[in-house]
């Protein structure tokens, strides 16, 4: 017979970071992954408004369809890669890549979003210079 697995332990084993929110948008699940990525500990993080890695120049947008998701149970994200902008605790800018799973109670209503969220800031800003480069080289051959 199998091991059990602890799913705590997985969690916090994760490269990625693995947030859950409730139902409100309050983090209720941080892992260390989180905590590298965004700056902030678990004891910052737990209880507190997903504002706190949202950009507010993206928050309307985020509250929109975080409601939506949770009045209607259907997202997008759980099989499309959604790549939006952050923050880090420090201030500083990231570009995060993620997908969600909607999370149900009993009677089968959201309750919850899970996001399993990866640092692409560095290939972000490895392909925005790519892309200046290339701009500069097809300036000097034209």
């Amino acid at each position: 017979m199998p091991a059990m697995i602890d799913i705590s332990e997985l969690v916090e084993a994760a490269g990625d970071a693995i947030v859950v929110s409730d139902a409100e948008g309050a983090i209720v699940v941080w892992n260390a992954a989180a905590e590298r990525i965004f700056g902030f500990s678990h004891a910052e993080a737990i209880g507190r408004s997903l504002d706190l890695i949202t950009p507010e120049r993206q928050r309307q947008r985020h509250w929109d369809g975080y409601a939506k998701t949770m009045r209607t149970g259907v997202t997008r994200y759980g099989t499309e890669v959604l790549r939006v902008p952050a923050i880090h605790k420090d201030g500083r800018s990231l570009s995060i890549a993620f997908t969600v799973g909607l999370l149900h109670g009993p009677d089968g209503t959201v309750t919850g979003i899970l996001a399993i969220i990866r640092d692409e800031t560095k290939r972000w800003n490895d392909e925005r210079q790519m892309r200046k480069r290339l701009t500069e080289l097809e300036s000097a051959v034209a």
